[in-house]
C-alpha cells in the first residue's frame, strides 16, 4: 500500500462484477493481557442502527487485501496487516431488497 493515504470518494473507479458492486472489508482485531484476551473493533453504520466491521469499495488500481486495509484506516482509523483470508460472501443491501432475488 502507499505511503500516504488519500480517501477516495465517488464510485467511478470500484469494482463491479454482474452488476454488484464489488466490497472489501476487514475484521479488525488484538490480542490483550498476554494473548489471552480477543478485542475486536466494530463501528457503528450512519445508515442505519446495529454495529458492523469496516468495508467499502474495492477499486481498480488495488488489491482486495489493499482495499481491505484502506477501508479500516478510512472507516476506524487502525492500520494492521491482514493475518488470514476468511473468503468471500453475498449479500444484498436493504436498498436492493426488493430487486428480484438470485
Amino acid at each position: 500500500m502507499c505511503d500516504t493515504l488519500v480517501a477516495r470518494t465517488g464510485r467511478h473507479q470500484q469494482r463491479y462484477d454482474s452488476g454488484f458492486r464489488l466490497v472489501a472489508g476487514c475484521i479488525p482485531y488484538r490480542y490483550r493481557d498476554s494473548e489471552k484476551i480477543v478485542e475486536v473493533l466494530m463501528i457503528n453504520s450512519p445508515s442505519g442502527p446495529g454495529l458492523l466491521f469496516p468495508k467499502g469499495g474495492w477499486e481498480t488500481d488495488e488489491t482486495d487485501q489493499q482495499a481491505a486495509i484502506r477501508e479500516a484506516i478510512e472507516e476506524a482509523g487502525v492500520q494492521g496487516k491482514i493475518n488470514k483470508f476468511l473468503g468471500y460472501y453475498q449479500f444484498k443491501s436493504k436498498s436492493h431488497q426488493d430487486e428480484c432475488s438470485p
